[in-house]
């Protein structure tokens, strides 16, 4: 038996051996990195060098295999080999993905995969790309917010109504009076009344909705910069809510029934202002955000609907023409 294992032995260290050459022979595979060269021998290094031996190793060979000066045999080819060699070797992640290869031959399509997504990957970092496109996307806000608001105030400028309101305000704190007119073309007059009158408008008159007044607190950029304070005070108040209301039983506060009621009819904040306090304390008071208040607010005001189009003599005249004229058969035309 003990002849047979020191016989054995041999054989079995024999094929390891030959196992482990042969694995490192196959870590250099073609059309990856160097391909069947070891990037670290055509740059004359070794694994422990370091960036600055890298780039002495380079330029010495660059010099020395340029096409222009090179009295090399094939100069070009070899040119191209350590230029590949030194690109690898020269970024971290792409010589550490190299040396992994070498040292895990046997992870033959995970080498694949490595090498590829390097290449075929953005070179410019997501984290810019995604800077850049929240920081266009808030120019482009701020911008067109502008641009609409100077729209809403040419169009009152140009409503009789609010015109003659700026004017009066205007001629109250004598604004206008105030103007040069002496020895001035009568454009630059009327362009100074128009900015009084649009200053008065501005003053005077609360342009709401997606015509307001732009802010930068909305731009995108802050709004992002102030996500965490925000999600912060999100998760505070909700707690709040929940010990206040649900733990506790208390009675809601008014500011708490308009913001119950804005949601159960699902209003934004300038919607729910722009029906007037009356309007706001009628609501308030069916507390609507009792599902079966809300649901006969809903059944009443489908009601008032059918009720107001029966008393329409258009909406009569449409059901009349409907019912004398209904839709003629679907005729195919083949």
């Amino acid at each position: 038996m003990a002849a047979f294992t020191a016989s054995v032995i041999p054989i079995v260290s024999f094929i390891l051996i030959t196992l482990a050459v042969r694995c490192h022979a196959t870590a250099l595979i073609e059309g990856l990195y160097c391909g069947k060269k070891n990037c670290y021998d055509v740059l004359g290094i070794n694994r422990d060098s370091d960036k600055q031996d890298i780039a002495k190793s380079y330029r010495r060979l660059a010099r020395k295999y340029h096409p222009d000066v090179s009295k090399e045999s094939d100069p070009e080819e070899k040119f191209r080999e350590v230029a590949n060699a030194y690109e690898i070797l020269k970024d971290d992640e792409s010589r550490r993905d190299y040396d992994y290869m070498l040292d895990h031959p046997e992870e033959f399509y995970g080498h694949y995969y490595r090498y590829y997504r390097r290449r075929m990957s953005p070179q410019v970092d997501v984290r810019v790309v995604i800077a850049g496109v929240i920081t266009f996307v808030s120019i482009f806000q701020y911008m067109h917010g502008w641009w609409r608001y100077n729209d809403a105030m040419k169009y009152l400028l140009n409503e009789p109504k609010y015109r003659t309101m700026a004017v009066s305000k205007a001629n109250e704190l004598g604004l206008l009076s105030k103007i040069e007119r002496r020895k001035r073309p009568k454009e630059d007059v009327k362009a100074d009344e128009e900015a009084v009158l649009r200053k008065m408008l501005e003053e005077n008159v609360d342009v709401r909705g997606g015509y307001s007044r732009p802010s930068l607190w909305d731009v995108m950029w802050v709004r992002v910069v102030l996500l965490p304070y925000t999600l912060v005070l999100y998760v505070i108040w909700w707690f709040k809510w929940q010990w206040t209301y649900f733990v506790m039983k208390q009675e809601y506060t008014e500011e708490d029934r308009h913001y119950l009621t804005r949601k159960a009819l699902k209003l934004t904040t300038v919607q729910w202002e722009s029906i007037g306090r009356e309007k706001q304390s009628e609501l308030i008071e069916k507390e609507l955000w009792v599902n079966d208040n809300f649901q006969a607010y809903t059944n009443q005001q489908q009601e008032e609907m059918k009720a107001k189009y029966a008393e329409s003599a258009k909406y009569r005249r449409y059901r009349r023409y409907m019912k004398n004229h209904k839709p003629g058969p679907i005729v195919d035309s083949d």
